[in-house]
């Protein structure tokens, strides 16, 4: 099924500091099969050439759908947040996330609202696996295919939903934009993550793509890079160590309970059984674990997370 050219895309970049890969990437959302997007670029304080760049495809391939607008200067995810409450962004059917260094296939958008058009009127969130690759974009192999489900039980210790793949529908960009203010008082560590956990816990439809819709490009300046490796794994387990994977938490549920009137039954059962996993004697967090069922998708960071919560790390 092919997407239909009325339905029309917000597409949300947030950059910073992205002049060395960016033409290669607006020149890939120019080239996409589907014709009926604008894009919104929040820079957030480049010292660059980037606006230039910008600025250069707004009066070329981008004429007349390219909006250039400052964002906080908070960081990443404060920027997305941004994105998502900007007007431009609200005023299209769908809302693409795209970063700025990496390359997208042409069917990008299509394959996304084609995933996306059985759920109109309802809200729904598209992701997709990547090709990873390195700093030339040569191929490095295919993102991770997720064996379990795509659930708040697995939103709230883990993030599977690759941002710069995901698209929203109209309802869930509602939802999210209406949500974003909470998630920018409570200092959210990644926009991708409060999203799963968002749409998850709101009962939006989460549909995964096995396709790879971008080529995933790796350099030493990524923000956030690829969680599949061995060092990846590393240093997931010294952020449990050292504290910061619990902070990041305490953040989400801050902006997850300051929103009760999105959340369902189910969630708000899990966000209140939630602190004894994390507060209580150990037997008492591994029973609470247990009975909210939470897991993270491989064996061995499963096993890690169950380790976390035996010593409180959580």
């Amino acid at each position: 099924m092919k997407a239909a050219q009325g339905e029309s895309v917000a597409i949300a970049m947030g950059l910073y500091n992205g002049g060395l890969h960016l033409d290669e990437q607006l020149a890939s959302v120019a080239a996409q099969d589907h014709a009926n997007w604008s894009l919104i670029i929040s820079d957030d304080g480049s010292t660059d050439t980037s606006a230039d760049q910008v600025r250069r495809f707004a009066s070329g391939p981008g004429q007349g759908r390219v909006s250039l607008v400052q964002g906080p200067g908070k960081g990443f995810a404060q920027n997305y947040l941004s994105l998502l409450r900007h007007p431009l962004t609200r005023q299209c059917s769908h809302v693409a996330l795209c970063d700025q260094d990496d390359t997208w296939l042409p069917m990008r958008l299509g394959r996304g609202l084609d995933a996306l058009r059985s759920f109109v009127g309802r809200p729904a969130l598209y992701c997709a696996r990547t090709l990873v690759c390195d700093v030339d974009l040569n191929p490095l192999h295919v993102s991770p295919k997720w064996p379990r489900p795509f659930s708040l039980r697995n939103a709230m210790v883990q993030n599977v939903a690759s941002g710069n793949t995901i698209m929203l529908n109209r309802a869930m960009a509602d939802i999210a934009a209406e949500a974003a203010p909470a998630a920018q008082t409570a200092g959210i560590a990644a926009h991708d993550w409060w999203l799963y956990q968002l749409a998850s816990a709101s009962g939006a439809q989460i549909v995964q793509d096995d396709q790879p819709v971008l080529h995933y490009r790796q350099h030493d300046r990524n923000t956030m890079g690829r969680n599949d490796t061995a060092s990846a794994r590393l240093d997931r387990l010294k952020q449990i160590l050292d504290g910061t994977f619990s902070r990041w938490i305490d953040a989400n549920c801050q902006a997850l309970m300051a929103v009760p009137q999105f959340l369902e039954p189910d969630a708000q059962t899990i966000l209140g059984q939630f602190p004894a996993i994390r507060s209580e004697r150990a037997a008492v967090r591994l029973k609470a674990f247990r009975a909210i069922g939470l897991y993270r998708q491989g064996r061995a960071d499963d096993m890690a997370l169950r380790v976390a919560v035996a010593f409180g790390r959580l």
